[in-house]
């Protein structure tokens, strides 16, 4: 299956703007691929603004995010790979969701159904 992550980027995106908030990404900076302002990158993180007066053309794809920002004045155009997004939140009120590091997917996989002892029919075990 894929990732759920850009879903839920994209749904977090629209219901902040939505309510009037600014959305925010934490990106992991260091990530592969990964082009942000290295002057504002702190402890390899970097917050962007995302807000749609704040940035041009905004494209939130399955494996990238893109867009042109300006920052301190100067044009840029910035890349982000949807697994190095950390997370999403509205500026205003700390609002959205933070996701795990990349490596072995947004969740562990659901156990293999098992047949209920009672039933004969199969179930599905919670993994924590």
């Amino acid at each position: 299956m894929t990732s759920s992550r850009p879903y839920l980027i994209r749904a977090l995106y629209d219901w902040i703007v939505e309510n009037q908030c600014t959305p925010h990404l934490l990106v992991d900076a260091v990530a592969p691929g990964t082009r942000v302002p290295t002057k504002y990158v702190e402890d390899g993180k970097i917050v962007l603004n995302v807000a749609p007066r704040a940035v041009a053309g905004l494209r939130l794809d399955n494996d990238w995010i893109t867009f042109s920002a300006r920052f301190g004045g100067a044009p840029m155009e910035v890349a982000v790979p949807v697994g190095a997004v950390l997370a999403i939140y509205a500026r205003e009120n700390g609002q959205g969701m933070m996701f795990t590091a990349e490596g072995g997917g947004d969740e562990p996989p659901p156990a293999p159904a098992q047949p209920d002892s009672r039933t004969g029919r199969p179930s599905l075990k919670v993994v924590k």
